[in-house]
């Protein structure tokens, strides 16, 4: 039987009399890539804060590699891409080498000199995301998918067990989308990273997870990929509120 690595255990959140989340259970085995859907609004992104700490639940607990949240204290466990790495200042003067190593600095400490083991650990990162041909190009030269890949081998060089990534496609060329997922496969299959991901994409979800949520203030859905595409137009449509039409031959989506 798989690890459970975290665990959502009834867990409610509102922000002031507004219920964001209503009795949510959820469980993260170790090594899956679960992907988190549902509409603007549905409580997706605070989720992904609760399970990171940074909002607190008003019922509830999360567990954290076995340990209640409160208790945990081993974050280098955990690598997170937010969505502001998406607007970032493209202004910024450093390196890509120099922005990964970055994520080195809990560490190596913040203004130490990168050593040649913190060398070596980012250059693997960079190569991880396929952006080993670009160490010394300042990052606001590039291109969108190509700072996105920067941010997740930032997030990856301390090699955390899990990756938690928060709509990492939005500003990213559609032609890009798909390398981008299969990095992502890369990172869960070869490297053995959890990968949980939040995303308005389902039809790229169902092409390349291995575990789905679907979550619209109550979790709808929680299980395995198969299961997901198994279901009807209809029932998803009720989760959203609005009609949709799933295509999972294409595994695309219309309506959304």
């Amino acid at each position: 039987m798989s690890e459970n690595i975290i665990e959502v255990a009834d867990v409610s959140f509102r922000y002031d009399r507004d219920d964001v989340l209503e009795h949510i259970n959820l469980d993260v085995p170790k090594g899956a890539f679960l992907g988190i859907v549902g509409p603007n609004g549905s409580g997706k992104s605070t989720l992904l804060k609760l399970m990171l700490g940074l909002l607190k639940p008003q019922a509830g607990e999360i567990r954290l590699f076995g340990k209640p949240l409160a208790r945990f204290k081993d974050w280098s466990r955990i690598g997170f891409v937010s969505q502001k790495a998406n607007s970032f200042n493209t202004g910024y003067p450093a390196t890509v080498l120099e922005v990964v190593a970055s994520g080195l600095a809990t560490k190596t400490g913040l203004f130490r000199f990168m050593g040649s083991e913190s060398r070596k650990d980012a250059i693997e990162a960079i190569r991880s995301v396929g952006m080993e041909d670009y160490l010394h190009q300042n990052i606001g030269e590039l291109s969108g998918g190509q700072q996105q890949r920067v941010f997740i081998a930032r997030a990856i060089v301390s090699k955390p067990e899990i990756l938690i990534l928060d709509e990492p496609t939005v500003g990213v060329d559609h032609q890009h989308v798909q390398s981008f997922y299969e990095m992502m496969e890369i990172l869960n299959q070869q490297l053995g990273i959890t990968l949980i991901l939040v995303t308005h994409d389902i039809g790229a979800i169902t092409s390349n997870v291995t575990h789905v949520a679907c979550l619209n203030k109550h979790l709808y859905f929680h299980g395995e990929r198969e299961k997901f595409e198994e279901l009807d137009d209809a029932e998803v449509s009720s989760w959203y509120h609005h009609d949709i039409q799933l295509l999972s031959h294409e595994h695309e989506l219309e309506g959304v």
